[in-house]
């Protein structure tokens, strides 16, 4: 079995990969990532019953993977660019030959990637999960993601948000009233913090959206794929299909999202791709 391992600054997800297949995806949280890193690697050797022999190869990426220099518990181990591991991940969770991948993190990556192992950066954005904590803490005192997204349930962006039907009573083509025409434009002193708690969710998902759009249109790709934590924001998905009903470009939520770059990882050993080889 392959291990594929992302090495956050807050989280470490692994995963393990073989016969083609994802096998037992999971995350520790640890604020040293060396920590974070052989917390996750036991947690998995352990739920999975498993001995270090039965562990073939070990593949790092994400930032904290600087921190790994020897090999882990003298298993073969390599270190992966990561957009190379977002891309591949992303295109093996999605069944696609060719998208923009989106790796929405603290902050947000834009990777263009096909199977054949092409993957380039496109860009990226500092709107991201750090900003929907930044946000949610300063305006309301919320510091943990399940306590915003539990508050925003009951939230009405008419209370916080100018749309189109605010700003005029004609009917314009391609723009349907309820569109945003302003995020937090309309926000006044009967918006309550459940309102405010949707906004925060609403302006994160929205620009990362609409610049996953304008990405997929510079690179004429007609499919974009959502990964990393973020997906798991049950709101996000109204939000990504509002837009998808605005612009022809296809969003791709697959199973696992949250994992596709450890998975693509793992992927860039069993695939013969790029990696270099901790000796």
């Amino acid at each position: 079995m392959i291990l594929g391992i992302d090495i956050g600054g807050s989280t470490t997800k692994i995963t393990g990969f073989k016969d083609n297949k994802i096998i037992s995806p999971m995350m520790v949280r640890a604020t040293d990532p060396v920590s974070s890193m052989y917390g996750a690697f036991g947690k998995f050797i352990a739920v999975n019953r498993l001995q270090l022999s039965d562990i073939s190869f070990v593949m790092i990426t994400g930032v904290g993977a600087s921190y790994i220099n020897e090999r882990i518990y003298q298993i073969p181990t390599g270190k992966v660019e990561e957009f190379y591991a977002i891309g591949m991940g992303g295109l093996f969770l999605s069944g696609l030959s060719k998208a923009v991948i989106v790796s929405m993190g603290t902050g947000t990556a834009f990777v263009r990637a096909e199977k054949s192992g092409n993957v380039q950066h496109l860009g990226g954005t500092g709107v991201g999960g750090g900003t929907l904590l930044g946000l949610s803490n300063r305006m309301l005192n919320i510091r943990h993601f399940d306590d915003l997204i539990e508050m925003a349930k009951s939230g009405n962006l008419e209370n916080v948000d100018l749309l189109i039907k605010d700003i005029t009573i004609e009917k314009i083509e391609g723009l349907p009233p309820e569109t945003t025409a302003s995020n937090f434009g309309k926000i006044s002193d009967l918006a309550t913090k459940n309102d405010i708690a949707l906004g925060i969710i609403n302006v994160v998902f929205q620009t990362i959206g609409v610049m996953s759009i304008f990405a997929a249109r510079t690179d004429q790709t007609q499919d974009i794929v959502l990964t990393g934590n973020l997906t798991n924001v049950p709101q996000s998905r109204e939000i990504i299909n509002g837009l998808s009903k605005l612009h022809p470009e296809r969003f791709h939520i697959p199973e696992h999202a949250e994992y596709a770059t450890a998975l693509g990882a793992a992927i860039a050993y069993s695939s013969g791709g790029k990696y270099t080889e901790i000796k």
